[in-house]
C-alpha cells in the first residue's frame, strides 16, 4: 500500500471527476479558487458525492476578505458543517483567525465539535499566522486532525525548512498535508523531508478562463511519486 495521499483541490464536480482521473486519493470540494477558495453549494456537495467514490472533504470559507467570521457566519459554517455530516461527507476544512493572526481557538474548536466525528482539516488559514510553533499547538488543542500548510510562506518551495519543522513539531500528533505550489518538479524534495500528504489543484484556465483541474497534472505528481516512494 502507498504510503503517500495526494488531494486534489476542485472548484468544480468538473473539476473533482479529472482530479479523481488523474490518480487523486481524496478531493477538496471549493468555489472561486482565483480568491483562495470559498465554501461550494449544497447542492455541488450532494451531487459530487453522488458522482465519485473516494474520500471528498469540504472547505468552508463564507467569504475572502479574511479569515475572521461575525456570529451570523460562524452559525452559518456550522449549519453547513452539520448538513455535511448528515450526507456522508468524509472530512471538512475548517479555520479562523483573530484580528492579530493568532487563530481563533473559540470559533475553530466550535468549527470542530460541530464536525466529529469526520476528519477536520486545518486550512491554510494557518499561513497567514505568524508564530509557527505556538500556531501548531493552537490548531493541535482545537482538535484538528490535518493541517493544511507552506509553512507560512508564499508556497511549498518558499516553506520548505518549515514544513521539515512542523512534523517534527507536531510529532505524529496531526498530519501535515503540503498545499500551495505542490507539483510535479519539487513533489521529491517535499517527500525527502517527509511530506507524505500533497494538496494541488493542478488547474490551468480553461476556454472561458476559468480555473480547472488537468487530468495530466495531477498524474505527473502521482507518477513522481510511484517513482521514489
Amino acid at each position: 500500500m502507498n504510503d503517500y495521499l495526494v488531494e486534489c483541490c476542485a472548484n468544480s464536480i468538473q473539476s473533482a471527476i479529472q482530479g479523481k482521473l488523474g490518480g487523486a486519493n481524496r478531493i477538496e470540494l471549493c468555489t472561486n479558487l482565483e480568491v483562495g477558495g470559498m465554501t461550494p453549494s449544497r447542492e455541488d456537495i450532494a451531487t459530487l458525492m453522488e458522482r465519485i467514490n473516494i474520500p471528498i472533504r469540504i472547505l468552508f470559507r463564507p467569504h475572502s476578505n479574511n479569515f475572521m467570521y461575525s456570529k451570523s457566519e460562524l452559525s452559518q459554517i456550522i449549519s453547513d458543517i452539520h448538513f455535511c455530516k448528515k450526507i456522508g461527507v468524509e472530512g471538512v476544512v475548517i479555520g479562523a483567525l483573530n484580528m492579530n493572526g493568532s487563530v481563533n481557538k473559540e470559533q475553530t474548536k466550535a468549527m470542530v465539535r460541530a464536525a466529529k466525528p469526520m476528519n477536520v482539516t486545518f486550512h491554510r488559514a494557518f499561513d497567514d499566522c505568524h508564530n509557527l510553533q505556538q500556531d501548531l499547538e493552537d490548531v493541535i488543542d482545537c482538535g484538528c486532525d490535518t493541517l493544511l500548510t507552506c509553512g507560512q510562506h508564499k508556497n511549498v518551495t518558499d516553506g520548505i525548512s518549515n514544513l521539515e519543522q512542523l512534523i517534527k513539531l507536531g510529532n505524529k500528533r496531526i498530519t501535515i498535508l503540503a498545499g500551495s505550489g505542490v507539483n510535479h518538479t519539487n513533489t521529491e524534495a517535499l517527500y525527502k523531508i517527509g511530506i507524505r500528504n500533497f494538496h494541488l489543484s493542478g488547474s490551468r484556465k480553461n476556454q472561458q478562463g476559468k480555473l480547472e483541474t488537468d487530468v495530466l497534472l495531477i498524474k505527473a505528481v502521482i507518477d513522481k511519486l510511484v517513482q521514489i516512494a
